[in-house]
């Protein structure tokens, strides 16, 4: 079975401004690495499309939905909810983000493709249901699993959060719902300030969220462990039938942005342990969707390693 990947020049139209971290240079980047990697070629292409409201009000409020199309359009350059910056073309990149993605979960769990890899901008893990914010517009992952239930009867979705920042929108859409698994490990105390262990659920959805935050200066050491000791056994008991991955490489050493130390081979490793239990429990069917990272340097040569892998 087959690996897809999904790039689309319409990522670079959304526009941060001069010095801004979350840049379209990140786009260009990954994209060069993966084409010099000989994986560009490789890889079966996936094809983005703009998200339809009624495929975003599965995550966010209308109200909230309709204010993102105003202010973008109203040529506002932060949205009014948070630290979120915007341009003309950011409306486009990120109904097409969420598009993208709920194209790869259409592949993978119809069986056309194994795995797949969402080179997406602007990310999507802190956008809560009615709230952009963190350089977030909509919650690209979480509008995928909710599509695959949707759609394709998914009953049981895990999402895998490795960006060195908490992801809290994925935890606040899903806290009260016990029919997908989010586990996060990040810094912590960093932005945005929860993921605190003691964050497990709530109603139906009591412990089905797992944080492990972690110190600045954590590496494989730490994560890994959180990965086997807490991860792994989770799967186990909550069997899901499909896992995706919120791959932020802001965990990597020497990222602007964090203080984790994950190398290339770490995030190597943590693919491998992914795509071992996709095998395991859902029939191989992962997705993994780009979220932070900000070295740029660093940010290629980690997506290359995860991609690698994912292709293998």
């Amino acid at each position: 079975m087959s690996t897809g990947l999904l790039q689309d020049p319409v990522f670079a139209r959304h526009d941060t401004g001069s010095g801004h971290p979350e840049c379209a240079e990140r786009h260009a980047a990954v994209t060069r690495a993966l084409a010099e990697a000989g994986l560009t070629a490789r890889l079966r292409p996936i094809v983005s499309r703009p998200a339809e409201p009624p495929e975003l009000e599965r995550c966010h409020t209308r109200q909230y939905i309709e204010l993102v199309r105003e202010e973008i359009a109203a040529g506002l350059d932060t949205l009014s909810t948070g630290d979120t910056q915007i341009s003309p073309g950011s409306h486009d990149a990120a109904l097409h983000a969420v598009g993208g993605v709920i194209e790869a979960v259409d592949s993978v769990m119809t069986g056309k493709l194994s795995r797949a890899f969402c080179a997406v901008r602007p990310p999507g893990h802190h956008a809560r249901p009615a709230q952009g914010m963190g350089f977030c517009v909509f919650n690209n992952i979480a509008l995928g699993a909710r599509h695959a239930q949707a759609r394709h009867g998914a009953g049981k979705v895990v999402i895998v959060d490795w960006d060195v920042h908490h992801g809290n929108g994925t935890q606040d859409i899903f806290y009260e719902d016990g029919s997908v698994l989010f586990f996060s490990t990040h810094q912590s105390p960093w932005y945005p300030f929860t993921g605190h262990a003691e964050e497990t659920g709530a109603g139906k959805g009591r412990g089905s969220t797992l944080n492990c935050p972690l110190a600045a200066g954590a590496g494989m050491k730490e994560i890994g462990a959180a990965f086997e000791e807490k991860l792994l056994p989770a799967l186990e008991s909550f069997k899901p039938d499909l896992i995706m991955i919120s791959a932020g490489f802001d965990s990597r050493e020497r990222d602007p942005l964090g203080r984790f130390r994950l190398t290339d081979t770490d995030f190597a490793a943590l693919t491998r342990l992914l795509k071992q239990a996709a095998d395991e429990h859902c029939q191989g069917r992962l997705v993994s969707v780009l979220e932070g990272g900000y070295n740029l340097e660093g940010l290629a040569k980690a997506v290359t390693a995860h991609v690698v892998e994912l292709a293998v």
